[in-house]
């Protein structure tokens, strides 16, 4: 289990690194340097000239990451009867993963569209997702367990769990933002454009981002409480913690972004926020989900 563990937490690096890179690459103009797909320019090794640098690497690392994902899911197969969460989890990221490969190709034909955009980093947040939860619960190797789960525990893991898909909206609805030319359709703050009701596509899908940030902000503020009222696992106590502090990072990047009239280090940084944002409530939720121990549980009891 620990090696599925391994396998699993280095897919998970790669492949946050590859999120990011395919990021900057886009936010950088790079996304169309290789107009074709697989190759580029038809060719493996493509002059690196005009960003294309950026492009070209961003597929090889996504060979590299094919290889990771293989070496999981046969792990993961050879474990499969060992630990209920091993098939299922396993199931979804062969899943995901493959479509992300489609999307890849779908992308690059129809040059970089929004929703094509926000497809692709959307089925790759919930790759990486997948695989961290993958890695959490090898090295934890959780068991089966016929006792019931308490309603305390239960709400900690709805919040947790509506917190990371809040979060996982959040995100989409601003690659879209970026990705359709929108990240100044609203320069003033807290209004748009100076303006209350706002008009345009772009202040709209804009004004959604801001509504669906704020959602997500009250949502982690409202876990970070329930898992320390209801004296949830030290290890799902810190991961909603880290999860709200992150969540504050965020809005703090949002606010200088439109300040500082978008500079490419901010957005990369914003981007890449909300995705550990993300995941941290992802690992917070798989924590929760985990069988809890006879003293957690005695904890949970006492805390209400």
């Amino acid at each position: 289990m620990k090696i599925l563990g391994r396998l699993s937490l280095a897919a998970v690096l790669v492949a946050y690194g590859e999120v990011m890179l395919g990021s900057w690459t886009r936010i950088n103009g790079a996304g169309m340097t290789c107009p074709d797909y697989p190759l580029c320019h038809g060719e493996f090794i493509p002059s690196m000239g005009g960003g294309t640098v950026w492009e070209w690497t961003h597929r090889v690392t996504a060979a590299v990451l094919s290889l990771l994902v293989l070496g999981v899911l046969l792990s993961a197969w050879r474990l499969r009867k060992t630990a209920a969460f091993v098939a299922p989890t396993g199931w979804v990221i062969a899943a995901l993963f493959a479509f992300q490969v489609f999307l890849g190709a779908a992308t690059v034909h129809l040059s970089n569209s929004p929703i094509s955009v926000v497809w692709h980093w959307g089925t790759a947040m919930a790759f990486v997702g997948s695989l961290a939860a993958m890695a959490l619960f090898s090295f934890t190797s959780p068991r089966n367990s016929d006792s019931p789960r308490s309603r305390s525990q239960g709400l900690v893991l709805a919040a947790l769990t509506g917190t990371a898909v809040v979060a996982f909206v959040t995100m989409c609805v601003g690659a879209y933002v970026s990705s359709s030319g929108a990240g100044l359709a609203c320069i003033d703050i807290p209004g748009c454009a100076g303006n209350v009701v706002v008009y345009t596509p772009g202040q709209y899908v804009q004004m959604l981002h801001r509504f669906i940030a704020a959602a997500c902000l009250l949502s982690a503020v409202l876990s970070f409480a329930l898992v320390w009222a209801f004296g949830a696992a030290p290890r799902v106590r810190y991961a909603a913690t880290v999860g709200l502090g992150l969540v504050f990072v965020q809005v703090v990047l949002g606010l200088l972004n439109v300040a500082l009239r978008l500079p490419i280090d901010l957005r990369e940084a914003h981007a890449a926020n909300a995705a550990l944002v993300f995941l941290a409530f992802v690992c917070a939720a798989a924590f929760a989900a985990l069988p809890v121990t006879q003293d957690s549980r005695e904890q949970y009891a006492s805390a209400r």
